[in-house]
């Protein structure tokens, strides 16, 4: 009996054991002091823990096993560092500039391999063939055609051997195999769909999933996308949770773009589905549910609102209410905003009200642009980590909603231009 009772503890106490550890460390004059540590599945984070500063650093314990690729949010600065697990200690270092974080040391071997690794990457796909141009114009024994020559053979060798490091093995190796600009022979849908049906559970957690989907739907030159999607939905099968993870990532695709046939039809089949829905795919669900037309219109509490006394989106007091979500960086916004500003009396005439949530990070840039804007404006400043985002189903900007007086949703334009046909006030 003793024997077994002692075999338990032991059970016991490794199930309490951290499998690695997260250590970060900043410079004394870094004044955020909570981190959020978030894992990713299919391109979701996943909030796995939270830690506050002791000293000039956080500790962070995982306790479960993980492979994959991971992301540090400081939410008082909103700033991220993203990294890489392979189920081993991390060690991470970085200075900052004004309470920003800038030379981020990567001091555990696996991390330092593949920031090496990603560097080189980058520098193939996008300076190598700039770099093959350029030393045609200059003298090989000059000393900047030496130079050229050295780094054009640097970037042309093969990359640090990585093979003892499984999760940099695996996304190195399908990386270059599927989604590398500079392939010779691009993937086929059927060896898309095998891997995506093969592949181990760090497709979930290695940020490719998404990528590899969009290049499966611009693969080859098919007449009819939706035999194609359901050629690999099938293959994935549904009813398991990677058939789920990859219908919810392809809802998400054709929301963001503008793809609403497909949407609708795979939406439906996700709401239809008779066995248990993994966490993706009920998320997915959820978020289309709330924002469709006919639905109450989620309620938002301000911050820092202009233009009004409003406490939330609730306590404007309006017929008609036009939500926008836009950022001061967004191109389209730019465009798009200035026909609702032409109109703005008219739509208060009308008894309606805008309402606009900017899913900017800058305070700076957007005071600077709410200034020109003469309804009611907020934001928590917190870029695509904003609340916004999840909450309203948010995957690009601008983006429409008008509620009714009672805060329902009847309708969602796509452009500013419908905003004003929808109200007639052409």
């Amino acid at each position: 009996m003793k024997r077994i009772t002692v075999i338990l503890s032991l059970l016991v106490m490794s199930m309490y054991h951290a499998q690695f550890k997260i250590s970060v460390d900043a410079p004394a004059t870094f004044s955020s002091k909570e981190v959020y540590l978030y894992t990713i599945n299919g391109s979701k984070d996943v909030l796995n823990s939270k830690e506050v500063k002791k000293g000039n650093s956080w500790s962070i314990s995982v306790a479960q096993p993980y492979k994959g690729m991971l992301k540090l949010y400081f939410p008082e600065i909103n700033a991220t560092i993203n990294f890489i697990s392979e189920n081993k200690d991390v060690k991470i270092k970085f200075d900052s500039d004004k309470n920003k974080i800038t030379n981020v040391e990567y001091l555990d071997e696996a991390n330092y391999t593949m920031n090496q690794i990603q560097d080189i990457q980058q520098k193939k796909e996008f300076i190598l063939p700039a770099l093959y141009q350029i030393k045609e114009y200059y003298k090989k024994k000059s000393d900047f055609g030496t130079a050229l020559e050295n780094e054009v053979l640097r970037l042309s060798r093969p990359s640090t051997d990585y093979t003892k490091f499984p999760f940099i093995t695996y996304y190195n190796s399908n990386y270059s195999k599927f989604l590398e600009k500079s392939a010779a022979t691009p993937a086929t849908h059927k060896e898309i769909i095998h891997f995506f049906v093969n592949s181990n559970d760090m497709l979930e957690s290695s940020s490719l999933m998404r990528p590899m989907l969009l290049s499966y739907l611009n693969t080859g030159q098919s007449a009819n996308i939706m035999e194609d999607v359901d050629a690999l939905i099938q293959a994935v099968n549904t009813e398991t949770p990677r058939g789920q993870t990859v219908l919810s990532e392809l809802i998400e695709i054709f929301d963001t773009y503008g793809m609403q046939d497909l949407k609708d039809k795979y939406l439906t089949e996700a709401k239809n589905l008779k066995c248990s829905i993994n966490d993706n795919l009920a998320k997915t669900i959820t978020q289309n549910t709330r924002t469709e037309i006919g639905a109450l219109f989620p309620n938002n509490k301000f911050i820092n609102a202009t233009n009004t006394t409003a406490k939330s989106i609730y306590d404007v007091k309006a017929d008609r209410k036009i939500i926008v979500f836009w950022a001061s960086t967004c191109s389209h916004c730019e465009t798009d905003l200035p026909k609702l500003i032409e109109k703005y009396a008219a739509i208060k005439a009308m008894k309606g009200e805008v309402i606009a949530m900017s899913l900017d990070s800058e305070k700076q840039a957007y005071e600077n642009k709410v200034k020109m804007l003469p309804w009611i404006n907020d934001s928590e400043l917190k870029g695509w980590s904003s609340s916004y985002a999840e909450t309203y189903n948010i995957h690009a900007t601008p983006t429409y909603f008008i509620l009714d007086g009672a805060n329902k949703i009847i309708a969602k334009p796509d452009h500013a231009a419908d905003v004003i046909s929808y109200l007639k006030l052409n």
